[in-house]
């Protein structure tokens, strides 16, 4: 299968906002989650469970992208 030459450049920089979506949604979990198990940051219950749902979306949609892009 041919690809014209910009295509490879164009599935790598969609592969990378992949992988930093991911990685920075893992970030937001584990940052909620440590502020649900401890209160560090003054424990906002519902937020940080919203903070957390959504972040798990994001992870999961990224996820997802990397699985497509391959």
């Amino acid at each position: 299968m041919s690809h014209p030459v910009g295509s490879l450049a164009v599935m790598g920089f969609e592969k990378a906002l992949s992988y930093m979506s991911i990685v920075i949604a893992a970030l937001v979990i584990t940052l909620f989650l440590a502020d649900l198990v401890t209160g560090v940051f003054g424990s906002y219950y519902v937020m940080d469970a919203l903070f957390i749902i959504g972040a798990a979306l994001v992870l999961w949609q990224g996820i997802e992208t990397v699985r497509e892009l391959r």
